[in-house]
C-alpha cells in the first residue's frame, strides 16, 4: 500500500483504482462509520488507533482495502516511510466526551494539540507525487465556549471560562487546532478544511464518557431512572452519525471548502428533559426521570451551555448537507445495537 495503484484503462490511459486514505480514530465511534463508507466506495483505508476510547470491533475484521494499526498517532506517522503516500487524511483521533476531559485534562490537551500537529507536519509531504494530502480536522462545538446567542456561526467571536474550569481546556485545545489547520493551509498551501461536529449520535456510540443519548438509551432499555442533570432545560441539536460521516467525504472532493471551518450537525433543538422524555416514549420503557445537581453529576463550579445550536447555512451551500434521520429513528438503532451487542449505559 505505499503508492495509489494505477490501472490501464480501455483507451490506453490509466485511472486510479481509488484513493489511498488515512483515517485516524478511526476504530472510534464517527470514524468507523466513515471508514464503512469509503470502503464502500473502492478506497484503500489506513486505520490508526490506539483504540483508548475506539473499538476494533467497530471495524470490519478483514478486508483486502482496510490496514489497522494499533498505535498512537505520532508513533504511527513517524514507522511510515516516505511512500506512504495519501489522497485524503482524516483526522477524527481525540479525546472524547465531558466527562473524559474533566477526568483527564492532561490527555484531552496533550491528545488534541500534540497529535494534530504532528499529523499537519505528515501530511504536507505526504501527497500524491510527494506534495500534500486533502486533509478534514474533527473539530468541536466546544470550540464556540459560552456563547449566548442562537444559533452559533463559524465567524462568530468565542468566550471560554476561568483557566481553573477544567471543561474549558477541551474548547481551547480544539481551537488551537483550527488555528494550526488554518495555518497550514495559509503558509504551506495545505487542503485543510475543519469540521465543527455538533452532538453526533447513533449506533456503535457509548455513554461511557458521558455522551447523552447512549445512556438514556441504556437505562430506558433497563427500566432504570433517566439521570438528567440540571433542571433539565439545557437544549441541544442531535444529528445521526450516518448523516455526518456521509457528508464529510463530499467535503473533501470540493476544492473550495480548503481553508475553511464547518459547522455539521442537525439544527433542530430539544431540551435534555425532553430527550429523555421521547427515548421513554420511543422505547416503550417504564423508566422514570430523575434531576442530579451538576455538581453531583460532574464537580463544583461545573459550567454548561443552555443551548447549542449550529448555522448550518455555509456547509448546506458548500456540498449541499440536509441529514436524513430523525431523532426517534437513530434512538431505535441506538437501542439495537445496544441489544445486539450486549452494551449497557
Amino acid at each position: 500500500m505505499g503508492h495509489t495503484e494505477q490501472r490501464t484503462s480501455a483507451d490506453g490511459g490509466t485511472r486510479r483504482a481509488g484513493r489511498r486514505v488515512l483515517v485516524s480514530g478511526g476504530a472510534g465511534f464517527i470514524g468507523s462509520h466513515l471508514v464503512d463508507l469509503l470502503l464502500a466506495r473502492g478506497d484503500e483505508v489506513t486505520v490508526v488507533d490506539n483504540l483508548s476510547t475506539g473499538r476494533r470491533a467497530n471495524l470490519p475484521a478483514s478486508h483486502a482495502r482496510l490496514r489497522f494499526v494499533e498505535a498512537d498517532l505520532g508513533q504511527a506517522l513517524g514507522a511510515f516511510g516516505k511512500g506512504e503516500l495519501f489522497d485524503q487524511i482524516y483526522h477524527l483521533a481525540a479525546a472524547v466526551g465531558v466527562k473524559l476531559v474533566i477526568d483527564d485534562p492532561i490527555r484531552s490537551i496533550d491528545t488534541n494539540v500534540e497529535e494534530t500537529s504532528e499529523l499537519l507536519r505528515f501530511a504536507v509531504t505526504h501527497g500524491p507525487g510527494g506534495g500534500g494530502s486533502r486533509v478534514l480536522i474533527a473539530s468541536s462545538s466546544e470550540v464556540y465556549g459560552k456563547a449566548s446567542h442562537s444559533p452559533f456561526s463559524e465567524g462568530d467571536d468565542v468566550v471560554y471560562g476561568p483557566t481553573s474550569v477544567a471543561r474549558w481546556s477541551y474548547a481551547c485545545s480544539k481551537a488551537i487546532d483550527e488555528y494550526l489547520a488554518l495555518a497550514y493551509h495559509r503558509k504551506k498551501g495545505l487542503g485543510v478544511t475543519v469540521a465543527r461536529f455538533f452532538n453526533t449520535v447513533g449506533p456503535r456510540q457509548v455513554g461511557e464518557y458521558g455522551m447523552v443519548v447512549p445512556r438514556f438509551v441504556g437505562w430506558a432499555l433497563a427500566g432504570a431512572p433517566l439521570e438528567v442533570y440540571g433542571e433539565g432545560l439545557q437544549s441541544r441539536c442531535f444529528c445521526d452519525v450516518r448523516d455526518v460521516a456521509g457528508v464529510l467525504p463530499a467535503m473533501l472532493e470540493r476544492t473550495e471548502t480548503a481553508g475553511g471551518i464547518f459547522n455539521v450537525g442537525s439544527d433542530q433543538p430539544i431540551t435534555i428533559r425532553a430527550l429523555a422524555e421521547l427515548v421513554i416514549k420511543t422505547l416503550r420503557s417504564s423508566s422514570e426521570i430523575r434531576t442530579i445537581p451538576y455538581a453531583e453529576a460532574y464537580a463544583a463550579g461545573f459550567e454548561d451551555l443552555q443551548q447549542r445550536r449550529p448555522a448550518l447555512t455555509r456547509i448546506r451551500e458548500a456540498v449541499g448537507f440536509a441529514p436524513r434521520f430523525e431523532l426517534e429513528e437513530t434512538v431505535r438503532d441506538v437501542a439495537a445495537w445496544m441489544r445486539l451487542h450486549g452494551e449497557k449505559r
